[in-house]
């Protein structure tokens, strides 16, 4: 029985942002699969000597899952690594349809997401009391896969919660346009390129200025957009740690 083909996720960038059991999985690899498009070279630290490490960013889908399916066959530990998290944008249904196709066995190991190290950048809470509970992950409708019915930005918008949104670098007007009559000019936005990377990089603006900072920054990829009032860090204190509030683990204090 051939090992299973493994999806590790990489994290953000920052090599020490791997899980360990991301770390151990690499360094006991025979074949590591990378985008080396969007997976810091610096990570491949983590592979044994002797490692095959193959870059798929100029490989298109079936090449690349051909090769780790020839790999696994011969008896060889392959690792696919992805940048963040295999859950999020990873194309990961379509490569493990194609090994569930090959009879072969795979399994996911999690990572930490560039939306999550933008927001421990920016110093921020994405849940604050009062004001948001809910944090939505989603992108704006560029020339690539069409967003379905009931989840363009005007509609996801409409709820107020806080947005972080993939793969819309190039996009700043649309998300003004589809945004601004629900969060308001003034709406606080963090845009945090390469997050975790040496040359990480944060710029703060509003959501009325979104399109004009992201020229005058010439930021074109690789960044994390947050988007709500969570960042100005103002919200309701939580009732776990109220001493008026009662739960499992402690009595309410009056007074």
């Amino acid at each position: 029985m051939p090992h299973p083909i493994l999806f590790v996720g990489a994290g953000p960038g920052d090599p020490e942002l791997i899980t360990l059991k991301g770390a151990r999985l690499l360094a006991e690899a025979d074949v590591v699969v990378y985008a080396g498009s969007l997976v810091p070279e610096v990570m491949l630290g983590h592979c044994r000597a002797g490692c095959e490490k193959v870059d798929s960013a100029p490989l298109a889908l079936g090449q690349f899952v051909g090769l780790m399916i020839e790999r696994a066959r011969a008896g060889r530990k392959v690792v696919r690594l992805h940048s963040g998290d295999s859950s999020i944008y990873g194309a990961t249904a379509e490569q493990t349809r194609l090994l569930d196709d090959a009879g072969l066995p795979w399994a996911i190991i999690p990572g930490v997401s560039s939306f999550q190290a933008a927001a421990a950048a920016l110093g921020a809470e994405l849940t604050l009391p009062g004001v948001s509970q809910s944090v939505i992950l989603t992108r704006a409708e560029g020339r690539s896969t069409p967003m379905p019915e009931g989840e363009s930005l005007a509609k996801l918008g409409a709820s107020k919660a806080t947005l972080c949104l993939f793969l819309s670098a190039t996009l700043g007007q649309k998300i003004q346009d589809q945004l601004l009559p629900h969060y308001g000019a003034a709406c606080p936005v963090g845009l945090v390129v390469r997050a975790s990377w040496p040359d990480e990089r944060i710029v703060r603006c509003t959501l009325g200025e979104l399109e004009r900072t992201l020229k005058a920054e010439k930021i074109v990829k690789q960044v994390m957009m947050i988007i709500g009032p969570v960042l100005t860090r103002e919200g309701d204190v939580s009732k776990l740690y109220d001493q008026g509030f009662t739960h499992g683990y402690r009595r309410a204090v009056k007074g």
